[in-house]
């Protein structure tokens, strides 16, 4: 927080502005870890401590004998103190950065990760650059014209995109436009995932129908928030203002409405976006797509707790930092937010 007239008096120096954002990006970090260490420590206790199956009978088979079994416990350190695997987990996660042996498909976690996460971080980037040019449009010309045909039309239309589940939404557009199964054949390649390093035309091509089935119901939320935030914006005193000193009406409403209205949307995007990480498992489920929420949904049915547990994190991780970004940039969109 920004130091008064009587510090300066005093001969203190006064932070900058840039010192103050550094101080609270610092706090945020730092508390970040701490909300990290308690989201492992949590699933520790949930997948190690509660009634969840034996890790080493997952690892052994499941027509493993007891010597068999002691025998692969003791090779996973799975007889040591409890208090003893956690340090040891937290140490090779924070530390070394080290999720584990996946005890059911016998391969590293971080490496089964990574070679997810490209995949959703494709559907995820795509969606939202899909649903922001449909809803944000949709929702400012919904609110500079309230109750006319159009407004009528795509808040409608949005009700029935929020109504509609993304498995439902994604099986009827296969039906309609997959081309080997859809009745018109419009987007090929489509139930099949092609890395953008291996070819960028395919890569477009097989996510751009899911694209739209995720963004759909987003859109439509988006265009629903910002239309509400922007009537309510359009009628304070300092529009009135603006439009009195002779402003065009399309720079009251961009310049001045829109910047204000869109801050709450700057903050459920940052939000939606972490969350997607690790749950767009039913547009990937329904699309064929191997990403990473579907890793951790398969992790769950196997009970391979190690991959679990670095889903959980990774996500969480995600989740936290989209958090700091969107506080940091909200206050460059509305100056009257400080970082105090």
């Amino acid at each position: 927080m920004a130091m008064g007239p009587a510090a300066a008096a005093a001969g203190l120096a006064v932070p900058t502005p840039r010192a103050t954002v550094i101080r609270y990006i610092i706090r945020r970090l730092l508390w970040a870890i701490v909300l990290l260490v308690a989201v492992a420590a949590l699933t520790f206790v949930i997948f190690y401590l509660l009634p969840s199956g034996d890790p080493a009978q997952l690892r052994a088979g499941a027509k493993a004998g007891p010597d068999t079994i002691a025998a692969v416990r003791h090779q996973l350190h799975l007889d040591d103190p409890k208090i003893v695997q956690f340090g040891r987990y937290m140490k090779a996660v924070f530390l070394h950065f080290d999720f584990g042996h996946s005890y059911v498909n016998d391969v590293d976690v971080r490496h089964e990760m990574f070679t997810r996460l490209p995949v959703t971080f494709s559907l995820i980037i795509g969606g939202v650059v899909i649903w922001l040019l449909i809803g944000i449009p949709t929702g400012i010309i919904s609110a500079i014209r309230p109750r006319s045909l159009v407004d009528r039309l795509t808040m409608g239309g949005s009700l029935v995109l929020i109504s509609a589940p993304v498995y439902w939404l994604g099986l009827v557009s296969l039906y309609l436009f997959a081309s080997d199964v859809g009745r018109f054949k419009v987007f090929p390649g489509i139930g099949s995932y092609t890395p953008f390093t291996e070819d960028p035309v395919k890569w477009f091509t097989s996510l751009l129908l899911p694209w739209f089935v995720l963004a759909a119901a987003f859109a439509a939320i988006y265009a629903r928030l910002l239309r509400g935030n922007l009537l309510d914006t359009m009628s304070e005193d300092y529009i009135r203002t603006a439009r009195a000193k002779g402003l065009s009406e399309r720079r009251v409403v961009f310049r001045h409405g829109v910047r204000s209205a869109i801050t709450p949307i700057v903050t459920i995007l940052g939000l939606d976006i972490g969350i997607l990480v690790g749950n767009a498992i039913l547009t990937e489920t329904v699309f064929n797509l191997p990403g990473f929420g579907r890793l951790g949904y398969e992790a769950i049915q196997q009970q391979d707790l190690p991959t679990i547990q670095g889903t959980v994190l990774v996500s969480a991780f995600f989740i936290i930092f989209l958090n700091i970004v969107v506080d940091v940039l909200y206050a460059f969109l509305d100056p009257r937010v400080t970082y105090g």
